[in-house]
């Protein structure tokens, strides 16, 4: 970074939200009209890729500086340990650190939440303190335990059923407004030296959609949202069709929600400017992940990792960034490294966190002119590692897969409630990675074929290439094998996630018993 920019740092990831559903990004509808403003002062990266697709491993990622295969942060081991976070180094140093969501990932059950002095994470399919506290203990307990593994998939199994009955809540209200005041009252209470960190997560873009009136009247009029189908199991495991009617239907509530998400973001921005605090703020905005609807002949964000979820958007605000539009590859595990640039603060031993941090690296910073002349050396990560160790092969952004537990319980319930019977090499047991460059990308799976794109020459990834036939697709599957090889080696053994059964149980001793009744897991 040059010279000394903005003491503040606004954060905010929009929740499921796809590139191309944004105004910014050429998008035909007026969804984001704020959010376009926004694009005239900001940096508008167009080829920005996830870590994953879907929250947790994506937050994990952010707040660390790590793939998720070095962070571990999964459903199946669903909680950040052993390395400190963004908003633990920045506390550290002094900042004002709050976190506001409403995505049930982000809360001290899976500990993304350490480091914050301030934080509230209302998500409306659970109680606030469903994922904290005893069942925190509980789960982490039992997923270090190999025995207990099983009991481990029996809880997901009951949880995902939770989940089910209410997500489907449609009076469920948005939680986006009491986000946005709670932010601002922080804001207001914050001390100016040396500054403050604010992270949102805004979630009414996520499943279910019910969308306020006024932006349903407008996006999807005459639609009711209850007569839609709102439950992305029942469709990926085939005990649901949809036609082109639904699917125009269930976009258009998608544009309603995304509209709402930009109209109270809008009110932020407005009222940051109008108490003048907007110029010493750098802003970051982004998604986690995107959505599928119906490309791919898939719904919702999971089993792939097709760019409608890997490829996100991303704003970026700062006086060392031109307002302008990039075609470079970037990374969200960059996003560390470029908040502590933005700040500049780098992590050092001793300074009152509980766990070690990932240093500040200026190859890791969007605001850096050195951002990804990535060089050889001890400290290099395995994205790095992969790129360099490419002699010139090209840039690329690696993306990590780990079955999703809690989806694949809720899958099997759907299909065999329907009578369906998911076959062994179904998508939904795979573990997948991929590498991805600015030009192509390789999928490796593990109980699915593998597939490759060109992505200049097929953008919606419809015509599979094999790397034989092309060049750039085997150099994108050869930087995908040196970034396994650094991780551990390729996923390629097929070894599923146990769905457990009703026994499970048997492994629990009478405590454990005693609390699963207490949060409701066991009558």
């Amino acid at each position: 970074m040059t010279g000394q920019g903005p003491s503040n740092v606004l954060f905010v990831v929009l929740d499921t939200v796809r590139k191309d559903h944004l105004t910014p990004y050429g998008y035909d509808r007026p969804t984001t009209p704020n959010l376009e403003a926004f694009a005239e002062e900001a940096t508008v990266f167009e080829e920005a890729v996830a870590p994953a697709p879907w929250t947790l491993p994506v937050h994990a990622s952010m707040f660390t500086g790590l793939y998720p295969s070095q962070h571990g942060a999964d459903q199946e081991s669903p909680y950040l340990d052993d390395v400190a976070t963004l908003a633990s180094v920045l506390s550290a140093r002094g900042y004002d650190t709050a976190c506001y969501s409403s995505n049930a990932w982000i809360t001290p059950y899976t500990k993304l939440t350490r480091g914050f002095e301030h934080h509230d994470t209302s998500f409306e399919i659970m109680p606030g303190n469903f994922l904290s506290g005893t069942l925190a203990n509980l789960w982490q307990t039992i997923n270090d335990n190999d025995r207990l593994r099983n009991l481990a998939n029996r809880i997901v199994h009951l949880g995902a059923k939770a989940h089910a009955k209410l997500a489907g809540d449609d009076d469920a209200a948005s939680k986006t407004p009491a986000v946005i005041d709670q932010t601002k009252s922080f804001i207001e209470q914050s001390d100016e030296d040396p500054g403050w960190f604010g992270f949102i997560n805004l979630m009414d873009a996520h499943l279910p959609y019910h969308p306020p009136e006024e932006y349903r009247e407008e996006f999807a009029p005459g639609v009711d949202s209850s007569d839609v189908c709102q439950n992305s199991k029942e469709f990926n495991s085939g005990a649901r069709d949809i036609d082109d009617d639904e699917w125009e239907d269930i976009r258009g509530l998608y544009d309603a929600e995304i509209a709402h998400i930009d109209a109270e973001l809008g009110r932020l921005f407005d009222w940051l400017r109008e108490t003048g605090r907007w110029d010493d703020t750098t802003v970051v905005v982004c998604a986690d992940h995107g959505e599928n609807l119906g490309e791919h002949d898939l719904y919702g964000h999971e089993f792939a990792l097709y760019d409608e979820l890997i490829n996100v958007p991303l704003m970026v605000k700062h006086p060392d960034l031109e307002a302008d539009r990039r075609e470079d590859l970037v990374e969200l595990v960059d996003l560390y490294h470029t908040t502590l640039d933005a700040v500049d603060v780098d992590p050092a031993a001793g300074d009152g966190y509980e766990f070690d941090a990932v240093a500040r690296d200026a190859t890791r910073s969007l605001l850096s002119a050195s951002y990804r002349e990535f060089a050889a050396g001890p400290d290099a990560d395995p994205g790095q590692r992969a790129v360099v160790d490419g002699d010139g092969d090209g840039d690329y952004a690696f993306v990590e897969y780990s079955r999703p537990v809690i989806e694949l319980h809720h899958l099997e319930e759907k299909a065999a409630n329907a009578g369906i019977e998911l076959p062994d090499d179904h998508r939904a047991y795979s573990r997948l990675r991929a590498a991805r460059s600015e030009n192509s990308k390789y999928v490796r799976a593990d109980r699915i074929p593998d597939e490759a794109y060109r992505l200049d020459e097929d953008p919606d990834e419809l015509t599979p290439i094999d790397p034989d036939d092309d060049e750039v697709v085997a150099a994108t599957e050869r930087a995908l094998s040196r970034f396994e090889e650094q991780v551990g080696g390729a996923w390629t053994d097929g070894e599923g996630v146990d769905a457990g059964g009703a026994d499970a149980l048997d492994d629990a001793d009478e405590e454990m018993r005693e609390r699963l009744r207490d949060l409701g897991y066991m009558e």
